[in-house]
């Protein structure tokens, strides 16, 4: 077959249907070049011929793209197009024989089916940790000068909250639900474990089981319905019964809610049991907020809370919120941002000051399905200077963060581009973790980590130079699987050309070298 022919069909065959790999690499660029000008645009003044053309033409030089690399045509000999969608290649050796190469991408397809079922499983978690800052501020320091080690602030982990759910489809219309959490304060603990079983009974509504037991309260038993009554409004109603050392505990509540108009929803609640209440609240969430107005009345407990949330419209969904709560208890007044911090990270500081409350920073880190929540408790009084550093520390950190990446990405920037002007050393790619290239092992997941920007920055004058030591504690490095084997993949370039190199954990590391040089027939 032909160097043109098998451009064409890679271009318009089926994924499943690869051609025949006996092209060289001079006759594939010759045949390209051909195509090039005889698909190419601005040769057709005909629209429909034109835009034939067009298409045709961004296919053909999609297909060189590929055929042109040595590794991803290999990948394409054995497997087609289908192989190249496959997610992972780009930690992969690229000296692989084609049975390596069918080997990775069996165990690639594996991994991708792991993920799917993650994705249907939808795991959630939450990590809190309380910490008691107060020593900060509330101390006494006559209490502390005859103490050894009474001139530092003591400042303890109190509290710990941990929480998992996952989620099990049993049938189209049944889900299982699993979930569990562990708690500690100041020393107490505690845990549960629950066992939710769904069943969407029509395109109106679902109910639901709830089976529980823990080492505290005991056994719980509840139902709970959902139903869509109108296009504008709906019901749940919830009941239960949990087993207690002091006897049986039962419990209900109703709530229905209704749109007012295009961006509102008013609620009406009524609960009857240990904290039998009724609430009800307006909520309104536009483009460019959120505000949400409430009043509970209820034993031991009543309150009215309003909170309002503005939106900006940039790239990092910055958010910036307050809100204000009084009742029996006291008043509580919370202000505070968050902002997105990467493709699925959103980080959010929160201040709360309350009487009798006192004060307390918060912080909470969203990653995908897991939250980890930082309360730090800084006073149990109202002082003008716990709220302020409360208020200015968090910012001060940010943009100090902030603008060491900015400044990160300025010094590859320029470290690129002074590497490019002497066709010196480029990192194209660098990850550090656990690799799998025991064929015993297939089953197992990667964990790595990219470090493609830390490395870049260590390049002077086209060398970089590692020592002997744990790569973990480089800049912009750390361990993503504590306790395991790791180690470091580097593919970078040289003089225009390719270099890999895999280098253990403690291993000294000096590139470019004359070894780490990909052969054109590899």
């Amino acid at each position: 077959m032909s160097a043109e022919i098998y451009i064409v069909i890679f271009s318009l065959c089926p994924p499943s249907i690869p051609p025949s790999p006996q092209a060289t690499q001079d006759e594939l660029k010759a045949s390209y070049r051909r195509l090039c000008m005889l698909y190419h645009p601005d040769k057709h003044r005909d629209p429909e011929l034109k835009s034939q053309a067009e298409q045709l033409f961004n296919q053909v030089h999609q297909a060189y793209e590929v055929l042109s690399d040595p590794q991803s045509r290999a990948i394409y000999d054995i497997f087609g197009k289908k192989g190249l969608e496959v997610e992972g290649w780009e930690i992969v050796e690229r000296k692989r024989t084609p049975v390596e190469i069918r080997e990775e991408y069996e165990r690639l397809q594996r991994e991708r089916e792991e993920r799917r079922l993650q994705q249907r499983t939808n795991p959630k978690g939450t990590i809190s940790v309380g910490v008691d800052a107060t020593d900060l501020f509330d101390r006494y320091e006559e209490d502390f000068e005859e103490m050894p080690g009474g001139g530092f602030p003591h400042i303890e982990i109190n509290r710990m909250h941990i929480s998992q759910s996952i989620e099990a489809p049993l049938t189209n219309s049944d889900t299982a639900m699993l979930s569990g959490s562990l708690s500690t304060h100041n020393g107490n603990g505690g845990g549960n474990i629950n066992m939710t079983v769904r069943r969407v009974t029509s395109a109106k509504g679902w109910g639901e089981l709830e089976f529980g037991a823990g080492d505290i309260l005991g056994p719980l038993f509840g139902m709970k319905v959902f139903r869509n009554l109108t296009p504008r409004c709906f019901l749940t109603a919830q009941c239960g019964m949990q087993f207690s050392p002091r006897g049986v505990r039962p419990s209900c509540s109703l709530m229905t809610a209704r749109h007012l108009d295009q961006n509102t929803m008013g609620y009406l609640q009524w609960r009857w049991g240990p904290h039998s209440s009724m609430t009800t609240s307006v909520v309104r969430d536009t483009k460019t907020s959120h505000f949400t107005l409430a009043l509970q009345l209820g034993v031991p407990h009543s309150y009215l809370m309003m909170s309002y949330q503005y939106k900006f419209q940039d790239e990092d969904q910055t958010k910036v919120k307050g809100s204000i709560k009084t009742g029996w208890f006291g008043t509580v007044v919370e202000y505070g941002a968050e902002r997105k911090i990467s493709r699925h990270s959103v980080l959010a500081a929160t201040v709360s000051v309350g009487v009798p409350q006192g004060v307390t920073l918060k912080i909470r880190l969203a990653r995908a399905n897991q939250t980890y929540l930082f309360p730090v408790h800084l006073t149990d009084q109202l002082l003008p200077s716990a709220v302020f550093y409360a208020t200015v520390g968090p910012l001060l950190v940010y943009m100090a963060i902030h603008r060491l990446v900015l400044l990160m990405q300025e010094s590859v920037r320029r470290i690129i581009e002074g590497e490019e002007s002497k066709m010196g050393l480029i990192i194209l790619n660098a990850w550090y973790g656990k690799f799998v290239t025991d064929n015993s092992a297939r089953q197992e997941r990667a964990q790595v980590i990219d470090v493609t920007v830390p490395l870049q920055c260590l390049v002077k004058d086209s060398k970089l130079i590692l020592t002997e030591a744990s790569k973990a504690g480089l800049p912009g490095f750390y361990d993503p699987c504590v306790g395991e084997d790791k180690s470091l993949k580097l593919l970078y370039q040289f003089r225009g050309v390719m270099h890999q190199v895999l280098s253990a954990d403690t291993e000294a590391l000096r590139i470019p070298k004359q070894s780490h040089r990909i052969d054109a027939e590899a």
